[in-house]
């Protein structure tokens, strides 16, 4: 074998050495991330604010009221969203007392679930998700009240599997019926839809409000349900 062959055959032992090395190497990333993702979303639960709030006294599903109410009210929100939390906090009580409740208004919660996007837990698709499975044993509105409670800001890493499994043990629902429908992706389908059902209405920003058809915010919510009233 001539000198050039063999300082080729070397070149090219190197050159396999090399590869295989980067490939180890992008192969424990790999395994590192997928590991990290996993302990993330099966790490124990610590404690979780369980909030006092009154509910509206006829609910269906995802809505609230009387359906041949005169004002039909769809609210738009993902459960990321610090302003969704607000109006929840501040605001909701005050509509339920004053405009559902009195069969006046007919309110209908519609997931806009974006701000979750690109990540590897989605968590604002993954608690839309949940919400629907517990919707499926008449605890919708229940179980979005402890989501929003514990709010921690986008992207935190609050609404863990395990997490939203814990909200479901906490109102009594059957879990294996929870579980098997959360684990199974049921209704991913169905957020995607919700979204893109906003998107047609024209919603660019969470909290928004359909009030009889027009977009407004919630610091124009009563307002824009007096003015429908007063038709």
């Amino acid at each position: 074998m001539g000198k050039r062959e063999v300082v080729k055959r070397r070149k090219q032992q190197y050159e396999s050495k090399n590869n295989l090395t980067v490939i180890l190497i992008i192969a424990a990333f790999a395994i590192v991330i997928v590991g990290m993702v996993i302990l993330t979303q099966y790490k124990p639960v610590g404690d979780f604010i369980v909030p006092d709030r009154e509910v509206a006294q006829q609910r269906d599903g995802l809505t609230m009221g009387n359906p041949e109410a005169k004002v039909q009210v769809i609210e738009f929100a993902d459960f990321q969203c610090p302003g969704c939390v607000n109006y929840w906090d501040v605001l909701e009580p005050s509509i339920i007392e004053n405009y559902i409740d009195t069969g006046k208004v007919f309110f209908t919660y519609s997931p806009f679930s974006f701000l979750g996007s690109g990540q590897t837990w989605d968590e604002s698709s993954k608690a839309a998700e949940a919400a629907y499975c517990a919707s499926d044993q008449q605890k919708f509105w229940e179980y979005r009240d402890l989501i929003l409670a514990n709010h921690n800001g986008e992207n935190q890493g609050v609404y863990t599997r395990n997490v939203l499994l814990a909200y479901a043990k906490k109102l009594k629902l059957d879990m294996d019926t929870f579980t098997e429908c959360f684990d199974s992706e049921k209704y991913a389908q169905q957020v995607i839809d919700s979204n893109a059902y906003a998107e047609s209405q024209g919603i660019t920003y969470t909290p928004s409000f359909l009030v009889n058809g027009t977009i407004v915010n919630a610091a124009e919510l009563v307002q824009a349900i007096e003015n429908e009233l007063a038709k």
